[in-house]
């Protein structure tokens, strides 16, 4: 049996969301798995040792990261690499299958080059839209890169573009990623 920590920064609550979903499917399949929000400052707390693996996942809004998600494996980076790693990057450009693939998703591509950290894993899920419950500026920005990107505009739109059962796929792969090192 894995034990996981599934670490997650989240603007509007998808990323938490996914986060939640990927350690449903571990608990699932009878493993154990802790989910910690990076902006819960407990982080002192986390007995790193006790994880056999460690899943981080963060949403892209802007072309950017929070800093809070820099600060974070910053701070980290050798508790992150110490066990078998994964990074998750949630953007809407994922709704695009070719913007799946690690190297042709412009954000997953920047995390590396600005991250202290290295993940040894990397995953890229695509976002949700969700015009409603953003602040009209947050709403107009966004529909404004969504033209340019041929996105949906309609600010009315929410459209959940994450393939969920892929979700669940990660969630095995991030289990096996820490089942392999224990019988190591």
């Amino acid at each position: 049996m894995a034990k996981t920590l599934v670490i997650y920064y989240s603007r509007g609550g998808h990323t938490a969301q996914i986060s939640r979903a990927i350690a449903e499917q571990i608990v699932h399949n009878g493993h154990q798995c802790d989910v910690v929000n990076i902006l819960d400052n407990n982080h002192a707390d986390i007995d790193w040792a006790s994880y056999d693996v460690i899943a981080l996942g963060a949403c892209v809004l802007y072309g950017s990261y929070h800093k809070s998600v820099f600060e974070f494996v910053n701070r980290y980076q050798q508790q992150l690499s110490s066990k078998p790693n994964s990074f998750f990057c949630v953007n809407v450009v994922a709704r695009k299958p070719e913007k799946r693939i690690p190297e042709n998703n412009k954000y997953l591509q920047k995390f590396i080059e600005l991250s202290p950290w290295q993940p040894q894993d990397v995953k890229i899920i695509a976002g949700k839209v969700n015009y409603p419950s953003w602040t009209w500026y947050d709403s107009l920005a966004i529909r404004l890169i969504m033209k340019m990107t041929d996105g949906p505009t309609d600010p009315k739109s929410v459209i959940d573009y994450t393939d969920w059962e892929d979700v669940k796929v990660y969630a095995d792969h991030v289990v096996s990623l820490g089942v392999t090192a224990v019988a190591s």
